[in-house]
């Protein structure tokens, strides 16, 4: 790595997948653009160098983490559903309400990465309290609340473990061109 054009390419990726761990903070997948950036670039490498920046197990690496924080993220709302008491139904209702939401409130909150956000934690609340609703056994308020809750605040630390691992495959992208 002693040329210029590498050096170059490595600080202006590093600036880009900063701001990728940060959108992960917000729901967004920086993990998928930060792993897609350095593919690109490994890719492109033998242009400007006959050193690679990064080896492919490198990659295979980040992008296993990256495929770890999306299952982290999907599930937290279920078990978050499920430590409040919840069902199976509150589970599921749960991680696609928190799917639904974060989709959907990206288009109608018009305020750019907090729509997806809040859209994720209201969509878990409210897809784990249809779930629950729709159980055949009799659910309590009390109960219906704390799955629902439960659920939301799986969701904020799914997407903390999310912002997490991003950050991690930021460290291991960083170090490895060093290694």
């Amino acid at each position: 790595m002693e040329d210029w054009i590498s050096i170059t390419i490595l600080v202006l990726f590093f600036l880009y997948a900063s701001v990728c761990v940060l959108v992960t903070l917000v729901g967004l997948p920086g993990a998928w653009f930060m792993v897609g950036g350095a593919l690109v670039i490994t890719i492109l490498n033998p242009l400007w160098n006959d050193v690679p920046i990064w080896g492919w197990v490198t990659i295979g690496i980040v992008l296993g983490l990256a495929v770890c924080g999306e299952i982290i993220e999907t599930l937290a709302a279920g078990l978050g559903a499920k430590a409040g008491g919840g069902t199976k139904r509150g589970m599921v209702g749960a991680i696609l309400g928190s799917i639904i939401g974060a989709f959907v409130c990206t288009f109608f909150i018009p305020i750019p990465l907090v729509g997806t956000l809040i859209g994720a934690i209201a969509g878990a609340f409210v897809g784990a309290l249809l779930g629950e609703l729709s159980h055949k056994e009799p659910i309590t308020k009390g109960e219906l609340a704390k799955s629902a809750t439960g659920a939301a605040i799986g969701r904020v630390l799914g997407i903390l473990g999310k912002s997490g691992i991003a950050a991690i495959c930021w460290c291991v992208l960083l170090i490895a061109p060093f290694i």
